[in-house]
């Protein structure tokens, strides 16, 4: 009886990536609260602080949640295990690339960055959050280049992976 009632977490691909989605959706949330206070939110209106705000609960989280969802099922879809490694790379440098991303719209948001301006570097008051955006180019690219881990474990694992059992996550 007490073998029915032990466990323990497996911090497997899976695992990571859907950890992963409850911290981004919990950022989310938690600065979803700010924007609904109405002295606070008439600051950020309309600035990069929203954009920052809707892809942490929207965009990332559904990312990471398909991740989460395609590492799991993989073995029961092809037959096949994805490489562990190469998984936890690529949930790292996402993790990552995705805060790097959101959380600097975040902070010029904060700066005051309008969103929907071509050129705002065209305005002296924002001219000195030229380094904080060239982080979060920096960072896209960093997480765009992540996505090749997956891409290449993807193919590679579909053709050349190690057979999975019965029950792959046990």
């Amino acid at each position: 009886l007490a073998t029915l009632y032990k466990s323990s977490v497996n911090f497997a691909s899976p695992m990571l990536f859907a950890l992963g989605f409850l911290f981004l959706f919990a950022i989310g949330g938690v600065t979803g609260i700010m924007l609904a206070v109405v002295g606070i939110d008439v600051h950020f209106h309309d600035t990069y602080f929203v954009v920052g705000h809707f892809h942490y609960t929207m965009a990332a989280s559904v990312l990471l949640g398909g991740f989460a969802a395609t590492y799991f099922w993989f073995p029961k879809m092809f037959g096949r295990m994805l490489n562990e490694t190469l998984g936890k790379i690529h949930f790292w440098i996402s993790i990552v690339g995705l805060n790097g991303v959101f959380m600097g719209m975040m902070i010029v948001g904060y700066a005051g960055m309008h969103r929907r301006i071509y050129n705002p570097f065209v305005y002296e008051f924002l001219q000195k959050l030229i380094p904080i955006n060239m982080f979060i180019t920096f960072s896209a690219i960093f997480m765009g280049f992540g996505q090749l881990f997956f891409v290449y474990n993807f193919v590679y694992s579909m053709f050349k992976g190690p057979k999975a059992s019965q029950n792959p996550w046990e």
